[in-house]
């Protein structure tokens, strides 16, 4: 069961400390103009300064490329910048106190699911994609509950039509295989913040996501 309504294919999941002492715009742009066509700024470790100074030098590069800019957790940076949205997990905001806020009333609000019971939640049922987290354990994510794997992706896709963003140590090898366990979407973290060419990095995934 698929929607049609999520028109991204490669979700870039950027941090500064991701890009690995490249600069995180450079990054992000190479990323767009190799492909990525919808970018989340996840800075866990930063301050709200900080974290709001970075979203807003970024919202200028996604801006110039009409690529949307989600904001991971952070409601008030998110509304700042005037993001396209919001991502959270199970001990963020929810998705249901967000959407009866006026700034979040139309914005686009991604969940991650960690436990088969959440796919009949309100939260789950409110939010406009579902992050699968994660498909394959990640240094880049360690707080996580359950790791999917394949036939975890093609259990979720059987019970909702939700868009499903596959996350977690997808690369060029195992992508074509997430996508047809049943993803709509993968969202990548080193794979692209940590080439050595972002770009190409960014290239050769769409390409595979597209075969």
């Amino acid at each position: 069961m698929k929607l049609n309504s999520f028109p991204y294919q490669l979700y870039l999941v950027i941090s500064e400390a991701d890009c690995k002492g490249k600069s995180l715009l450079t990054v992000a742009e190479e990323a767009i103009l190799g492909g990525v066509d919808i970018i989340q700024l996840r800075e866990k470790n930063s301050s709200t300064e900080h974290f709001l100074q970075k979203a807003r030098q970024l919202i200028e590069v996604t801006d110039r490329y009409n690529i949307p800019l989600i904001i991971n957790d952070h409601t008030e940076v998110a509304e700042q910048i005037n993001a396209a949205g919001i991502h959270v997990g199970n001990t963020d905001a929810a998705p249901t106190f967000l959407r009866s806020q006026s700034f979040f009333k139309n914005k686009m609000i991604g969940y991650s699911v960690e436990y088969l019971a959440q796919l009949d939640n309100k939260e789950t049922l409110t939010s406009d994609y579902l992050g699968i987290s994660p498909v394959f354990r990640t240094d880049t994510k360690t707080d996580t509950v359950t790791e999917w794997g394949l036939e975890g992706i093609a259990t979720i896709r059987n019970l909702t039509e939700k868009p499903l963003v596959a996350i977690g140590n997808i690369h060029l090898e195992n992508a074509r295989e997430v996508m047809n366990a049943g993803a709509d979407c993968l969202a990548v973290v080193s794979a692209i913040c940590s080439a050595a060419d972002p770009r190409k990095a960014a290239y050769e995934l769409k390409n595979e996501i597209l075969k």
